[in-house]
């Protein structure tokens, strides 16, 4: 992680939200929903979020992580968590607080003879890093 970007941010973070998502290409993913565990971090401008008044709408709030996350997978099946990763990060990085974001899911029940499989992907604003 770059030095600079923690020095200018605030990191925020959501850890390990459990959800039913249509994902996958092998044909047993293809026929029910599984679950992925989602780990978002959020590095949010000190200029642009610092609350003055202690009221929510002065910084990001954790419901609009998550309502980003639950909006993408209620849109339908994605072949690749590839994918699924990147369509969350484009929609992190729409707000205007948000500098930079890194998302990784992973697979816990896909095989048997490992704990997950898995993607983590990190992008930046252009010019922030």
């Amino acid at each position: 992680m770059n030095d600079t970007l923690l020095l200018k941010c605030r990191r925020l973070f959501l850890r390990g939200l459990s959800v039913q998502a249509n994902i996958g290409i092998h044909d047993f993913e293809l026929q029910a929903a599984q679950r992925i565990v989602i780990d978002v971090d959020l590095y949010v401008s000190f200029a642009a979020t610092s609350p003055k008044d202690d009221r929510i709408d002065e910084v990001v709030d954790y419901d609009f992580v998550r309502a980003v996350v639950h909006a993408r997978i209620a849109q339908g099946h994605v072949n690749l968590q590839e994918t699924l990763c990147d369509d969350i990060l484009t929609r992190l990085l729409e707000h205007t607080g948000v500098m930079a974001a890194r998302v990784s899911t992973r697979k816990p029940d896909v095989y048997p003879d490992c704990e997950a499989v898995g993607v983590e992907v990190f992008r930046a604003k252009p010019g922030v890093l």
